[in-house]
């Protein structure tokens, strides 16, 4: 068996760090790519080097597409180059190299070749780039040579007395290695903004715990659960973190009875930021973040803004601040979690008619003299904090269900992953298969059959025991999960 090579390289800013400050980075995203890739290929190999990570895996061409979409979607990565490493020969040698990774591509086409050197060589990378196109140019049946815009790109590196020949360069996220950096509590309710903040705070290094207030929905409850572990699972490294939910209802309910309808929302806020602020405090997290931005909604001008600060000395972090929704929607649709937004059950227990724009402090605080703080305290003491990898097991203690490693010979299963990833390794079974992505299950539920056996499926087996015990307990469907070994 040949192996498969990628080098892969660090976010431009972290170069730019100091030693001790670079070595550390380093090392957590090594630490980061190693917990990620081993759920694909348990035997990986990562090698640290100054300027580079090499991984290294067993050629199975059916782990190349979800090793390399792992790798993209770890934070702190500019670039993995899929490669082939060679000695360093002569120049023929490294035109036959070239030849083997490009020679078809070449074909009718123009070409440029580009060669990075670092090392100590009696030929400079223009010299490479210059004799090694004009052998391609001999050998092959090239449309000619384009500096300035080739249809073909050769990329070669050489380090040392090591060839590397670039099959295939991906993009990776930039961004810190997930723990490089403090952890932050982020507020998040399901729509579109609080997402896309908890995505760009784990993007920077931030290893994102999540916090939600159950307004009294449960059916909003496990869709926040779903996209945080999507967010989770695709962006944050395998790092341990928590999802927190509140249950709010009781707070919600006394706004309702006892503060003037135009300061509801504001005073909600402010009741969300205290409670996080004593989480936080418990779990020794220095920041909060949140989804807001500017003029969004009536509760997010900068006076209300500075006012619902107020509670807390805590610092407030708003990713989004100045961003237009337009840019925030797209975002959302580049990392995956719009479908989640479009398709999250609504629970709004706070409406003003006349929502003030121009909160007061004093008159606030009047108001909320008019609150029983007893309530805001048993909302935070009853607070569920489960470890983000552990959700379904909490959905489970009140419905259980099944998971078997064969699907039964009588049922149907459903395969829940998203279409990108059920595109890249299809289910072949021997019992019919339903394609229902995880964000619309809830909408297709009414049209399930109740006489018959549903085994969900998702890869890892989390999600699909989430939405298993939804089935079971909302709709009344045999639901159990498929999750084959291996």
């Amino acid at each position: 068996m040949t192996s498969m090579k990628f080098v892969v390289k660090y976010f431009s800013e972290i170069a730019i760090k100091s030693k001790p400050v670079r070595r550390r980075f380093v090392t957590q995203l090594a630490d980061n790519l190693r917990s990620v890739l081993r759920d694909i290929d348990p035997d990986i190999v990562v090698e640290k080097q100054w300027d580079r990570l090499l991984v290294e895996t067993e050629q199975i061409e059916s782990t190349v597409a979800p090793m390399v979409e792992a790798m993209c979607n770890t934070p702190g990565i500019t670039y993995i180059l899929k490669v082939r490493e060679h000695p360093l020969g002569d120049l023929n040698d490294i035109a036959d190299q070239a030849m083997a990774v490009y020679g078809e591509r070449l074909r009718g086409k123009t070409f440029a070749v580009r060669c990075k050197r670092t090392g100590q060589h009696d030929f400079s990378s223009t010299e490479i780039e210059r004799q090694v196109g004009a052998i391609l140019l001999a050998r092959t049946e090239v449309a000619g040579v384009n500096l300035s815009n080739p249809q073909v790109t050769v990329e070669m590196e050489i380090k040392n007395q090591q060839l590397f020949v670039i099959e295939k360069r991906h993009r990776g996220l930039g961004g810190f290695p997930v723990g490089s950096i403090d952890p932050v509590l982020s507020l998040i309710s399901g729509g579109f903004d609080s997402p896309v903040a908890s995505y760009l705070t784990m993007k920077r290094g931030m290893r994102t715990h999540f916090l939600f207030f159950n307004l009294g929905g449960r059916d909003h409850e496990i869709g926040v659960k779903e996209v945080a572990l999507y967010l989770w699972q695709k962006y944050g490294s395998n790092q341990r973190v928590l999802f927190i939910s509140v249950p709010f209802e009781e707070v919600v309910a006394e706004l309702l009875r006892n503060i003037q309808n135009s300061q509801m929302g504001v005073i909600l806020k402010r009741m969300m930021l205290r409670a996080a602020d004593r989480i936080a405090e418990e779990l020794e997290i220095d920041a909060l973040v949140t989804g807001e931005c500017v003029a969004q909604v009536s509760s997010q001008t900068l006076r209300n803004l500075a006012v619902i600060d107020q509670v807390t000395e805590r610092l407030v972090l708003r990713p989004l601040i100045a961003t237009d929704k337009e840019d925030i929607v797209s975002l959302a649709t580049r990392i995956g979690t719009e479908h989640f937004a479009a398709n999250m059950p609504e629970y709004c227990g706070v409406i003003s008619v006349n929502p003030t724009t121009r909160a007061k402090l004093d008159r606030i605080v009047a108001q909320e003299q008019y609150f029983d703080m007893s309530i805001l305290d048993r909302a935070i003491e009853s607070a569920r904090h489960t470890r983000i990898d552990r959700l379904a097991e909490e959905s489970l203690e009140q419905i259980e269900v099944e998971v078997l490693v064969v699907p039964l010979a009588h049922s149907t299963v459903i395969d829940i992953r998203h279409p990108d990833e059920e595109e890249q390794a299809p289910l072949k079974l021997h019992v019919p298969v339903l394609k229902i992505p995880f964000y619309e299950l809830h909408s297709h539920a009414s049209s399930l059959n109740t006489d018959t056996t549903y085994m969900l499926y998702c890869g890892k087996g989390v999600m699909s025991r989430l939405h298993a015990s939804h089935l079971v307990e909302s709709c009344g469907l045999d639901a159990k999960v498929f999750a084959p070994q291996g």
